[in-house]
Order: structure tokens, then C-alpha cells, then sequence
């Protein structure tokens, strides 16, 4: 019997086999968690839509699977940049009993900042040399909520530390 669920989202203009959120994937299955990856891709081409694709379309899309999943058991939201953002934001308006977020975008230009986020056990990982979202931001974040954060020396991909980022990751389940 599952542990619950975890639905683990990627960041723009990657994909559901992205490197990041396959060994998430790998970690939530060896404690025990059903795990799925969303493909975001055809809504990241969509340009025409803003800089990022069709972001509505993204959460809402998160929406439906986290509500359904939900219906099942204990959830849990993660994701990477843009897929942090629309985890936090979903969060919101599903329960949930956690959230691990990497290189989360807490503005986005013309979108809503990420003010807010579920009042449950958060997990960050951020880079200190992140290039497009200041890790001072997510430190202040991070600390309104009391959330668990993990500044590394990394840039806004996070390459150099995959395997920190699944380890911090079986922290957080272990701790639900």
C-alpha cells in the first residue's frame, strides 16, 4: 500500500524525464510514494500565450491531477523553477501534506508573485549562484514560513546537485 502520491513538475522548457524530477521520482518510489510527472511541453511552446508558454494552462492542468489525486490519499507537491511556482500556487487550493521546491520563481513578470503557498512542511533548494532568482529573496521566503531551505553552490539549474536534491527530498517524505 502507497504512502500517498507525489506529482512532480519540471521547469520550463524541460520535460517529465528531466534529470531533476526522474530522481525525485526515484526517491518517492523507493519510500513507498506513487509518483507521476506531467508533461508540460506543448504549453511551454506556446509562446504566443506569454515568454513562458501558457502558464494558466500549466496550473491548471497541475489542478485537475493534484485534485483527483488528492480524492486518493496524502499528496505531495514538488517541482523545479517554473514547476516550483505552480506547485506552491496549486497548494493553495488542494491538500496537500508537503512541498519541495527547486530554484523557485517568487516573480515572473506579469504574473502573480508567489506570495503565499500551503501552510505544511515546505522544503527548498536554491542556488546561491543563481542567475535569475536571488537567493536572498528565497531565504526571505523561505523564512516567513519557517520552511526547511538548502542554499548550494549551484547555479539556477541546479546540475551540480542532483543527488542533494533527492536526498533532501527523502527528507521531506520521511518527515510526513
Amino acid at each position: 500500500m502507497s504512502k500517498g502520491h507525489c506529482i512532480l513538475s519540471h521547469g520550463f522548457e524541460s520535460g517529465p524525464d528531466a534529470t531533476k524530477v526522474t530522481a525525485l521520482a526515484e526517491v518517492a518510489g523507493q519510500l513507498g510514494w506513487t509518483h507521476e510527472r506531467p508533461d508540460y511541453t506543448d504549453l511551454d511552446a506556446r509562446r504566443e500565450v506569454g515568454e513562458l508558454g501558457d502558464v494558466p494552462a500549466r496550473l491548471q492542468r497541475l489542478l485537475g491531477l493534484a485534485r483527483e489525486a488528492a480524492e486518493r490519499g496524502p499528496l505531495v507537491l514538488a517541482g523545479s523553477s517554473l514547476g516550483s511556482y505552480i506547485s506552491a500556487r496549486v497548494s493553495l487550493q488542494v491538500p496537500v501534506r508537503g512541498l519541495f521546491l527547486l530554484a523557485p520563481p517568487l516573480t515572473m513578470g506579469p504574473l502573480p508573485a508567489l506570495e503565499a503557498a500551503a501552510d505544511v512542511p515546505i522544503s527548498l533548494l536554491h542556488g546561491w549562484d543563481d542567475e535569475l532568482i536571488p537567493a536572498q529573496d528565497v531565504f526571505d521566503w523561505a523564512r516567513a514560513r519557517r520552511a526547511r531551505l538548502l542554499l548550494v553552490a549551484d547555479s539556477h539549474r541546479l546540475s551540480a546537485n542532483v543527488d542533494t536534491s533527492a536526498a533532501a527530498f527523502a527528507e521531506l517524505l520521511r518527515s510526513l
